[in-house]
Order: C-alpha cells, then sequence, then structure tokens
C-alpha cells in the first residue's frame, strides 16, 4: 500500500512514500498497548475500556497483576523510517470475543509481533496458530514484567514449539529502545524471508 501524499501539497513534489503494516499480537494482558505506545511517534490511537464486573467469568486475571483496562478494539500508532518508508502498528485485541477482528486488522499486514508474557504463556498460542495459517512472517518478543521468572530465549522457544527460523527476543514493552529493537528483529525477519523466497 503505497502511500503518496495527495492530501499534503508539499508532499506531492517529494519520492512516494511506502506504508508498512505491522501487527502487535499476543495474549490478554502481554503488553500490546504499552509496546505501541512506546514506539509511536504520534499520540497512539487506543481502545481501551475500564475492566468491569461484566468481564467476570469473560476475562481471565489470572497472573496479569493488577490491570484495570482492556482494548475492546485494537491500537494503533505510526514511525516514519526514512523520507520513503513509514511503519503502521496496529495491536491486535487479546480476548477471544474480538477473534472476528483479527481477520481483517491481518489484511495487507507484512509481519507480526506476538508478545509472550511467561506469567501466561500458552495465552500467545492462538497468536503463533493465526499467523503460522495465514503464511505471516512473526517474532516473539518475550516482555519481561516486573517479578516473572526470566527465561533464556531458547527456553521460550522450545516452551512454545517454534520454528528454529522463528527469532525469539527478549524486550521490556515500556521501554522505546527495547520494543524498537524488537521491531528491527522483524524486519530483519522479513527480509530474510523475502530475500529466502527469490
Amino acid at each position: 500500500m503505497a502511500y503518496n501524499g495527495d492530501c499534503d501539497p508539499a508532499a506531492r513534489a517529494g519520492p512516494a512514500r511506502t506504508a508498512i503494516k505491522l501487527l502487535v499480537a499476543g495474549g490478554f494482558g502481554a503488553g500490546k498497548t504499552t509496546f505501541v505506545a512506546s514506539v509511536s511517534e504520534i499520540e497512539p490511537l487506543t481502545t481501551e475500556e475500564t475492566i468491569t464486573a461484566a468481564s467476570v467469568g469473560t476475562d481471565d486475571l489470572t497472573g496479569v497483576g493488577d490491570k484495570r483496562t482492556t482494548t475492546v478494539a485494537l491500537d494503533f500508532g505510526r514511525l516514519t523510517l526514512d523520507e520513503r518508508h513509514i511503519l503502521y502498528l496496529f495491536g491486535t485485541p487479546g480476548q477471544d470475543r474480538f477473534w472476528f477482528m483479527w481477520n481483517e486488522l491481518s489484511e495487507g499486514a507484512y509481519g507480526a509481533v506476538v508478545l509472550a508474557d511467561t506469567r501466561r504463556l500458552e495465552d500467545c498460542f492462538p497468536s503463533l496458530d493465526f499467523f503460522e495459517r495465514r503464511g505471516t512472517p512473526f517474532i516473539v518478543a518475550v516482555n519481561e514484567f516486573d517479578g516473572a521468572h526470566r527465561y533464556a530465549p531458547e527456553e521460550v522457544r522450545s516452551a512454545l514449539d517454534l520454528d528454529p527460523g522463528v527469532p525469539v527476543v527478549l524486550c521490556d514493552a515500556r521501554d522505546t529502545r527495547s520494543a524498537t529493537s524488537a521491531l528491527v528483529t522483524l524486519t530483519q525477519h522479513l527480509i530474510s524471508a523475502a530475500s529466502a523466497a527469490v
């Protein structure tokens, strides 16, 4: 999807811009909203709502600490790489009842970061299965929450039964440099996958 700056007269004279759509996925409470906000150069669009008594029995809050809000649609952020390339980040909702949105959000995406929370590692399996079925390249970023047990990337790879070619990195979704590093790893993975397909 290319953006040519039609709404911006100053941009018309410049080179055409290429939009790169990436997804940030993972289980409920894995840190998707925080990740998008950490790397976005604009005020991110979020659809966070307060968790109420109505979610009891629907949302499993085990292991997510004092989480008080939840994404009910998507998160959106933007990051300009250079004058020609812009990343658009879409954070997916984590609860099962919002899965109907995933196909539409994934349309046109180049790849995805799947955030894993070692306190609830099994919660990222649906995301992994989804991207594997669609053939969408992805990496796993282990969001290291305060107080959570630390695991080496290869331990997480083994626990998730990942293909050896899927990168696994450690990150802190709150830290811009750490989250950006995960995006760099995804970009490198996408380039490698594209080269291998030629």
